[in-house]
């Protein structure tokens, strides 16, 4: 794979993993403009790897209780900030898992992974984005996540499996139609994305690793350390300016995006 290709996909896949701006829309329309072929599963998973890195690294004072309270947990007991934090991160990730396997084993996510659903998803979910943005009440904190929360958030992630919605955009859709501030629906969603990109990766990394060779294994390692510093650099910036900017610049590139996935769908 051409060191050009990889270095596309992994600083596109990196910027728009965790912006509300559909990491799969720009993936679609990567190939479309530049006429390059599809990256592969080797690809998708590592810099699937490198993203996941970006934010355990950047909320790793928050990640570092819910690691070490995981004992706690598997005893049953929930009694302290990190183990209760591991068990609402794993609340919410349980219904996109299920429903994500449901739709690989009846084939639907093929199926949903076409320019049109895409283009169309990225319209209809930006213009939800900005009116939960712009009616939500901003009286709660992260801290005071609730159990309730988690399942209704993880309620909201299932959505993000039609490609297109963006999983960071809907899961903060829906914590400011809660009431949570910007920042704090943000670094909810970020948190949120642990265990999904940890359950995503093992499911397509359990699939492409029996077609591995050396060469994809260099591919990938290069793909997941760009795909690592790109993400970490979209990360910092998005929560430094969530301090004092709305989600209105975000939803007007999707706007323009969409568009232009339409362009692309029905010419």
């Amino acid at each position: 794979m051409a060191l050009f290709h990889i270095f596309l996909v992994a600083i596109v896949q990196g910027i728009t993993e965790f912006l509300p701006i559909s990491s799969s829309g720009h993936l679609i329309l990567l190939p479309n403009l530049l006429h390059i072929p599809d990256q592969g599963q080797i690809i998708d998973v590592a810099v699937h790897v490198g993203t996941l890195f970006a934010v355990i690294l950047y909320f790793w004072s928050d990640l570092r209780g819910a690691i070490f309270g995981l004992p706690r947990l598997f005893m049953g007991r929930a009694d302290t900030p990190g183990a209760r934090l591991a068990l609402l991160l794993i609340v919410s990730a349980v219904p996109v898992m299920v429903a994500g396997l449901l739709l690989k084993i009846t084939g639907l996510n093929d199926a949903l992974r076409s320019i049109t659903v895409i283009g169309w998803a990225t319209l209809i979910f930006g213009v939800l984005l900005y009116w939960a943005d712009q009616t939500g009440k901003t009286v709660r904190t992260s801290e005071g996540w609730t159990l309730r929360d988690a399942i209704l958030l993880g309620m909201w992630q299932v959505i993000a499996l039609i490609p297109g919605t963006s999983r960071s955009g809907i899961t903060i859709t829906g914590a400011r139609v809660m009431g949570f501030a910007r920042e704090d629906a943000a670094r909810l969603s970020m948190l949120m994305s642990v265990p999904t990109i940890i359950a995503s990766g093992v499911l397509l990394g359990a699939e492409a690793v029996m077609t591995a060779d050396m060469g994809l294994i260099r591919d990938g390692a290069i793909a997941a350390a760009l795909a690592f510093v790109a993400a970490l650099l979209a990360l910092s910036l998005m929560m430094r300016l969530l301090r004092s900017v709305s989600f209105t610049p975000y939803v007007i590139y999707r706007m323009v995006l969409g568009v232009a996935l339409l362009a692309i769908a029905y010419s």
